[in-house]
């Protein structure tokens, strides 16, 4: 799906929030400035919440509630190798009820439980390409809703 610019990015945002089920896990993959944070961003505000969204680059994991959702957006840009996932206890926030939005999930490959959706973005000479997959059954019918 081709992202021609920010307000392209929002819509895809506000479709998925309103597909968004509690326990759902997705990933954002994708090069420094392809979109990630500004779609998680975009994603909370579709969601009605009206405080500021920052990047947990540094906090590795920011938490946020809206429209009755608990969402988790971490950050594992800084890890040097998976086992900082252990270290850093975050098991424990996928629990079945959290959104859990993970930037960077490869640095934690094979320690994060089963996505339902991934978010691949690419950054084209004049846009973004998003290629969304769905990996279990609540994130095929998420899929089919956006």
């Amino acid at each position: 799906m081709e992202l021609a610019d920010e307000a392209a990015t929002a819509s895809l945002a506000a479709s998925l929030a309103r597909a968004l089920r509690p326990g759902m896990v997705i990933l954002l993959c994708g090069d420094l400035g392809a979109g990630k944070t500004t779609l998680v961003r975009a994603l909370l505000h579709a969601l009605g919440y009206a405080g500021r969204v920052k990047s947990p680059t540094y906090a590795l994991v920011e938490q946020y509630e809206a429209s009755g959702l608990h969402l988790r957006h971490f950050d594992l840009y800084r890890f040097r190798d998976a086992t900082e996932w252990e270290a850093a206890g975050f098991r424990d926030e996928f629990n079945g009820s959290n959104v859990c939005l993970i930037e960077w999930p490869e640095k934690a490959q094979g320690l994060l439980p089963q996505e339902d959706i991934a978010i691949v973005f690419e950054i084209l000479p004049h846009s973004r390409n998003a290629v969304i997959s769905a990996h279990t059954t609540i994130g095929k019918k998420c899929l089919r809703n956006l």
